[in-house]
């Protein structure tokens, strides 16, 4: 074969291919000229996803993804996972009503009854469900109306970094709101301590502000309706509150008869290594705020609360679409699937590996300020890597230690972080950013993800982050 001469076939396949491509770019071409500026994952991940199976997305362009995004944690099984096919094929192919409001039906049965079994125990046997719009901020902003009916206050108190929606009254609670309507608390973290001191003692410290702004009349902060709080701050950064502050903070709450609100909407169906976040601090909450990855890929949200609370009048919180059946099936099979196939357990030990072998990065590469998470919910912070204490402030420690005990953290790098998420997507892997300053790089790959697979993960993204770290200084 001479050099002008192509292998057999070649050119339709050249044809084919550029066929794809022009595909693609028309169709990103016209969202970007039809769609609201208000698009997010669109503008930095610019792909076309045309099929889909596990961990794996495929573009239009023909090109393959290991999507660690899942839907922003809906996809605990990953995409279109057997059983979750399964069980709307069934709901379809039964004749079943698809839309039935609130009424009771076979399908919303076994989906109640699948949720109660998965419950804390301290909540299971005493639980109500209200099902809401299909969305996690409906479901806060029923949990916020079912405590102010049931206190007769009307404040909420949060934290600060918290994410939980952005309706009116979720995105007050939220860390990231412009018009303040929601008393702030601060959340424990050890690399960027409100306190300046991490660990133990600013978790300490951070209770003990609560009990303050709660008991002290001059405060200006009433006694709430309700405490809302993530066990792992999301959108915040991938923060894992610690167990004795959980614990310390429901006992706070229970002595002032202020419910407590656990947000589980991206940690619940064994995100963090238990089915519920909560669990690992053995605290029960008075209510819990449910969607993501409780609908099986499908818009579902829900309330589950203790009993006491339940002082609603018939129609006190309604929605069209509370009795979405499809999602309740899908939400039913995998509920059942990660309980029956102990997948928070498979969470926690594989997460804890991805989290050791991310943490040795720290010492290769000054930019990674720090890794945190809680089983396969996992954030990489990048930060100025050549940051020194007499840019930050007095000094009084010297060099700046990047340990996960620092008093005087390196400043964020989101340009940095912006860099290694197109890195990551050069090179065929789909992450997040998050945190304060979305420097934060975020891994929320499916429970059903291997150990091969998670290896392809994490080569994909310490190449990254060498490539963004040589190629994008500062």
């Amino acid at each position: 074969m001479t050099v002008t001469e192509s292998a057999p076939g070649a050119g339709p396949r050249r044809d084919a291919a550029a066929g794809a491509r022009a595909a693609h770019e028309g169709i990103l071409r016209r969202q970007s000229a039809r769609e609201s500026a208000a698009r997010t994952y669109a503008r930095a991940l610019p792909i076309v996803p045309v099929r889909a199976r596990g961990l794996t997305i495929e573009g239009a362009d023909g090109r393959r993804y290991l999507d660690c995004l899942s839907g922003a944690g809906t996809l605990a099984l990953g995409h279109n996972h057997p059983v979750v096919l399964e069980a709307i094929r069934k709901v379809l192919d039964s004749g079943a009503p698809l839309h039935a409001l609130d009424l009771a039906t076979p399908v919303k049965d076994a989906f109640v009854t699948e949720l109660f079994r998965t419950l804390p125990p301290g909540l299971a046997g005493h639980a109500r469900v209200q099902f809401c719009g299909p969305a996690g901020t409906d479901a806060v902003e029923a949990a916020f109306t079912l405590v102010r009916a049931a206190t007769g206050r009307g404040g909420i108190v949060a934290f600060a970094g918290a994410y939980h929606g952005m309706t009116a009254g979720a995105l007050a609670a939220s860390g990231h709101a412009a018009d303040v309507r929601v008393a702030r608390l601060p959340y424990p973290q050890d690399y960027r301590c409100p306190f300046g001191v991490g660990g133990a003692h600013g978790a300490e410290l951070a209770a003990r502000w609560t009990e303050s702004v709660l008991d002290d009349p001059k405060s200006g902060v009433p006694l709430p309706a309700g405490l809302i709080l993530e066990p792992v701050q999301g959108e915040g950064g991938v923060i894992p509150a610690p167990d004795a502050w959980m614990r310390r903070v429901r006992r706070i709450t229970a002595d002032r008869s202020v419910p407590l609100i656990a947000d589980e909407i991206q940690t619940g169906v064994g995100r963090t290594g238990a089915f519920w976040a909560v669990e690992h601090s053995g605290v029960t909450p008075d209510v819990m705020v449910l969607s993501k990855a409780i609908g099986g890929s499908l818009p579902l949200a829900v309330v589950v609360y203790h009993e006491d609370l339940d002082v609603w009048e018939p129609g006190a919180h309604a929605g069209t679409f509370r009795g979405n059946q499809l999602a309740m099936a899908a939400g039913t099979a995998t509920l059942a699937h990660v309980r029956e196939n102990g997948l928070a357990e498979r969470a926690a030990s594989l997460g804890a590996r991805m989290l050791s072998r991310l943490r040795a990065l720290q010492g290769s590469y000054p930019c990674v300020g720090e890794v945190r998470g809680r089983g396969l919910m996992i954030g990489v912070e990048l930060v100025d890597g050549e940051c020194d204490a007499g840019e930050q402030g007095e000094g009084r420690e010297g060099e700046c230690d990047r340990g996960r005990r620092q008093r005087r953290p390196c400043p964020a790098a989101p340009l940095l972080a912006a860099a290694v998420q197109r890195e990551c997507l050069n090179r065929g892997l789909i992450v997040e950013l998050g945190g304060r300053y979305a420097s934060v790089v975020r891994l929320l790959p499916p429970l059903t993800i291997s150990d091969e697979q998670a290896t392809a993960v994490l080569d994909r993204l310490a190449d990254a982050i060498d490539a963004a770290a040589r190629n994008h200084p500062g």
